[in-house]
């Protein structure tokens, strides 16, 4: 099938479900379409998109700054290389200047004959590329609210939100972006389409270069046919403000803003986690409440089942990025489980670490911390894609008490970068006695269990 290209006609219709978003819930562009096709040809999918990609990870074709849909590469890792970067400027008493640009509806509008010329360039030829031609080219697809569908639609460009293989395709079509703005000298970090450029500004002349990359980006954008939602778009002013930046994004100013979304997270201008903070305990109240009140049953496994699915995540999500420092942090996010916990019939009367003992749970300053370790170990082990001489360096003294693979500690004077996750982690994972086991994440995380991290807790 794939030797002579063919593909078979029921594989090139789709039915959209489209999925929320955020916003006006009564807006259609606040829906993501996502795309319901064949299971076997999301299996074929899959099986091309591996070898596709094990093609372009071989001739070094995929910029190592894009972090979407990569093995091994997740927003964690895009914010913490670029969150290093950034403590490191507030250390040295710089100014780093961040532009963050969003695509309008990228994956929707990707050009089908400009993507198969990229295909073309980057070596993807012959029957595959004929394959993949055909797999573009004369779809359909209907819309499916409820039990309603619309009428079928031509589809023209995209590259199907929720197939197999239209993640990568997009990685390709955007992958030369990254060497156009590199070009000028700046830091690029990419999460599938949203674009995170950063530089260091010391005089006039590296404003001008960060333009010029705009620039750049605009034209580009242009020619390769993505739409650029500007009033997403927004500057982000890091370390000391030497120099006022004005950057234009066509006809438009960019606005310099106090605080801003990246890949989920509220990053502020100071770096101060509090904001982030104070909106994920606001949500995991709220919706912990929600489940108090919505639940008939008062089953104490049901409710913390409940409760382990739709609000803790909320309260962990990348907290490696953000994890507090000041006890008045510490104490607010703890508060939600503490509140939760002591609302279950018949758990009133106990004390919060009474309670944590016989619901078999951790308090949630543990596991941020038990989560710094596992990242540690990540990043030490090259278990995903960033440098760990840019984290983290041995220590070269010789020693004969706790495990091998001791970290050096630097000296800082700086609260951000001493809060940092390779800076904070240290102490800890120096602490770790022998008895833990390196040889497997999963014996790590199994053996690390045992180890007493009181010391380390603040509050609990």
């Amino acid at each position: 099938m794939i030797s002579v290209g063919f593909v078979p006609s029921e594989w090139l219709n789709a039915i959209i479900i489209p999925v929320f978003k955020k916003g006006v819930s009564g807006k259609p562009s606040n829906y993501r379409p996502i795309s319901l096709t064949c299971v076997l040809s999301k299996i074929v999918e899959r099986i091309l998109s591996r070898r596709i990609f094990a093609h372009l990870q071989f001739n070094d074709i995929l910029h190592s700054s894009q972090h979407g849909f990569c093995r091994n590469r997740s927003t964690t890792t895009n914010l913490l290389e670029s969150l290093n970067d950034l403590t490191l400027t507030i250390l040295s008493k710089d100014q780093h200047t961040v532009v963050y640009v969003d695509f309008s509806k990228a994956f929707d509008v990707v050009s089908h004959p400009k993507l198969f010329t990229r295909l073309h360039n980057y070596g993807v030829r012959g029957a595959l590329l004929s394959w993949l031609t055909n797999f573009f080219t004369g779809r359909t697809h209907q819309t499916k609210i409820d039990f309603t569908l619309s009428d079928v639609a031509q589809l023209y460009s995209g590259v199907i939100q929720g197939s197999g293989i239209g993640p990568l395709m997009f990685l390709v079509y955007i992958n030369e972006l990254i060497y156009v703005l590199e070009e000028h000298g700046i830091t690029v970090k990419l999460f599938a389409d949203d674009v995170k450029m950063y530089a260091r500004i010391i005089h006039d002349v590296d404003m001008a270069r960060l333009q010029c990359a705009i620039t750049s980006l605009v034209e580009w954008a242009g020619d390769w046919q993505l739409g650029i939602s500007v009033e997403k778009c927004c500057v982000l002013n890091i370390g000391q403000q030497a120099h006022i930046p004005r950057l234009y994004l066509g006809n438009s100013e960019l606005p310099v803003v106090p605080q801003t979304r990246d890949l989920g997270i509220v990053l502020c201008d100071d770096l101060s986690p509090t904001l982030h903070i104070n909106e994920i305990v606001s949500k995991a109240h709220k919706r912990a409440m929600l489940i108090a009140r919505s639940f008939i049953s008062r089953d104490v496994s049901l409710l913390i089942r409940a409760y382990l699915t739709y609000v803790r995540p909320l309260l962990e999500h990348n907290s490696v990025i953000w994890s507090p420092y000041t006890i008045k942090d510490i104490v607010a996010i703890e508060c939600v489980q503490r509140r939760f916990t002591k609302n279950l019939p018949g758990f009133r009367t106990y004390s919060y670490p009474e309670r944590l003992h016989r619901l078999n749970l951790q308090s949630l300053e543990l596991r941020r911390l038990l989560a710094d370790l596992v990242w540690c170990y990540k990043v030490v082990f090259g278990m995903v894609d960033i440098n760990s001489d840019d984290f983290f360096s041995y220590n070269s003294s010789v020693t004969t008490r706790g495990h091998k693979y001791k970290l050096y500690k630097k000296r800082t004077v700086s609260n951000v970068r001493a809060t940092f996750f390779s800076e904070r982690v240290i102490n800890v994972w120096n602490f770790l006695p022998k008895e833990v086991d390196f040889t497997s994440l999963p014996r790590f995380k199994c053996t690390v269990q045992c180890v007493d991290f009181s010391g380390f807790l603040k509050c609990f």
